[in-house]
């Protein structure tokens, strides 16, 4: 079980309440700034829909998270992660992509340097391509009509060695050049992955890959939730083979 859920917060024109003062605070108030949000008071906290607090006391932090959460706001209040009702990541910018790494208020520090690890990897183009994707939505459908020959399409396209490779430059006419080009054959078909324990570190990199696109996970009851949470979120799953249907259909099961 994952200790919170990660969502992406639309706040543009939304206010939000900043308590505090310092080097904290400040940085809490151009992070709502910079996602289009509106920093105020405790007065207008009846309008706001988020509260940070930042504040060096630890008596007030409480206080003041009390009060805003009588007000019905979902609140932070910085390194007292017992008092949060959500914590803030760290992010990778690769506008409109936005990787968010959290630790669940454990270790900042740790998140940091996860993201400059991840900062190093993803081309700065990666926005572009994302762009570039979105606008090709229609033209998506029209070569893929099933929504699942577009996402199967669209993963071999992103992997590594295919088409628009995520890590590496892509924009618009890199996509329009794929739309164009001759079809690639797309992974269907049923395909068994016999585990060889529970650590889901262990599955070969085909498997892991196979495990990703699958449309449907057929598994042995003991298959434990640390392997199937690798599989898509929507990827339907049985523990039989029928009604399995076509597709990507991978069966789990235990050596």
């Amino acid at each position: 079980m994952v200790q919170s859920l990660p969502l992406f917060f639309r706040l543009t024109g939304r206010k939000v309440v900043v308590l505090g003062m310092g080097d904290a605070a400040d940085a809490k108030r151009r992070l709502v700034e910079r996602a289009g949000g509106e920093c105020v008071g405790e007065p207008e906290a009846h309008h706001a829909v988020l509260g940070f607090v930042a504040m060096d006391d630890a008596k007030a932090a409480e206080a003041a998270a009390i009060r805003l959460r009588c007000k019905g706001l979902l609140v932070n209040v910085t390194d007292r992660p017992a008092l949060c009702d959500f914590t803030v990541p760290s992010i990778v910018d690769r506008d409109p992509v936005l990787i968010a790494v959290g630790t669940g208020g454990a270790s900042a520090g740790l998140a940091k340097i996860l993201r400059l690890r991840i900062e190093r990897l993803l081309p700065q183009g990666l926005g572009a391509l994302a762009e570039a994707l979105g606008n090709a939505r229609d033209a998506m459908k029209a070569r893929w009509p099933a929504a699942a020959q577009r996402r199967r399409a669209l993963d071999a396209a992103l992997d590594e060695g295919g088409a628009l490779d995520l890590m590496t430059r892509h924009d618009a006419a890199s996509v329009e050049s794929w739309l164009a080009g001759e079809a690639t054959a797309l992974p269907q078909g049923v395909y068994e992955i016999a585990l060889r324990s529970d650590d889901p570190d262990d599955l070969t990199l085909r498997e892991a890959r196979l495990l990703g696109s699958a449309d449907v996970v057929v598994h042995d009851r003991e298959v434990p939730e640390s392997i199937l949470v690798r599989a898509r979120a929507d990827a339907v799953r049985l523990e039989t083979l029928d009604g399995a249907g076509d597709g990507l259909v991978v069966v789990l099961r235990l050596g």
